[in-house]
């Protein structure tokens, strides 16, 4: 971990005035080029990032922050920003992820608490959000091909570019194109959920959008850093189906309906997933995320296999198994999920 720069605790300190003593400590980064740091004093403490101006969306973060915010959603409360030094100081939420709370006896109860802020956005505007739309979704598509298959497998470009893919990539866009548009948080999982004193609060926000509604959900409940039953998943994406139902959400499709498009969702995001962590690695030297990769390959896998009656992700989960699944035994990273 890196020192922070020489006048950040000095800007820290302009912030909160009476906090002479304060000193800085660094905290564990995520996969960004953010660095985070606790500021402690007597009597209280804070949590100061620098995020580079140059790749990070500190802008967005604040104008989400005030948006999730005003629909209810636990985030994190503003102590004091730096926009051209990328200077945030942010409420302390603690330390304590929701990801290692998770076991088979608390999860359902946990999931339940999670969700609640999704049914807030659900019902909430999305503002001057960006659409999550056509172009993004395909270019988060498109890491798959170029990161997983060409630059980590190795696979020829005219075997990464599958036709099949294309289709595959035509069916998911139509799918997300045809839910109730809602802000979504886009990164919405165990590990940016917080357990605090007043219940879970949620984190890295700042890359949020207006899309499809059930995309938070598959983060959450398929997500990449845990994995839990089908019929466990199944049964929570029902009863959030029927709360958005009871809260009257516009263009809900019915319960099976709602289903399908909540796995056609999840199989955008985690192909794309598969796409970042290998890129991750690759470019940013980051292999942290390498040892995920088994399960998120894992819930692309049972998903195509669980929709056999869908031509597109029949024809990809072949060609899946005749030319990917043959590379991955030689990765080191490599597992059976």
């Amino acid at each position: 971990m890196t020192a922070p720069p020489d006048d950040l605790l000095p800007w820290c300190r302009a912030q909160l005035p009476g906090t002479p003593a304060a000193v800085l400590a660094p905290l564990a980064g995520d996969a960004s080029f953010r660095r985070y740091f606790r500021l402690r004093w007597d009597g209280g403490t804070a949590v100061a990032c620098v995020a580079p101006p140059a790749t990070e969306k500190n802008t967005e973060f604040l104008a989400v922050r005030e948006q999730f915010a005003a629909a209810g959603v636990r985030v994190p409360g503003l102590l004091g920003a730096d926009l051209r030094r990328g200077y945030l100081l942010l409420e302390d939420l603690g330390d304590a992820l929701l990801l290692p709370a998770l076991d088979h006896a608390s999860v359902d109860g946990w999931y339940r608490q999670a969700m609640a802020p999704l049914l807030a956005l659900a019902t909430a505007p999305c503002g001057d959000l960006p659409p999550y739309d056509d172009a993004a979704l395909q270019a988060e598509l498109d890491l798959f091909p170029h990161w997983f298959c060409g630059q980590l497998l190795g696979l020829p470009p005219a075997a990464a570019a599958s036709r099949c893919f294309d289709d595959l990539c035509a069916r998911l866009l139509a799918a997300a194109a045809a839910q109730p548009r809602v802000p979504v948080h886009r990164d919405y999982h165990s590990r940016n959920l917080l357990i605090t004193g007043g219940g879970l609060a949620t984190i890295d926000f700042q890359d949020a959008l207006c899309g499809p509604v059930t995309y938070d959900l598959v983060s959450l409940l398929r997500d990449c850093y845990c994995r839990w039953p089908d019929d466990e998943v199944y049964r929570w994406a029902r009863a959030f189906h029927g709360e958005l139902a009871a809260r009257g959400l516009a263009g809900l499709p019915d319960a099976d309906g709602f289903l399908l498009a909540f796995d056609l969702m999840g199989l955008q995001r985690h192909l794309k997933v598969l796409g970042i962590f290998a890129r991750l690695w690759l470019r940013d030297g980051k292999d942290g995320y390498l040892g995920d990769l088994p399960r998120v390959y894992g819930y692309v896998r049972d998903v195509l296999a669980a929709h056999p009656g869908e031509p597109s992700l029949a024809a990809f989960a072949a060609w899946l198994d005749a030319v990917v699944a043959p590379r991955l035994p030689a990765q080191s990273w490599w597992r059976a999920p």
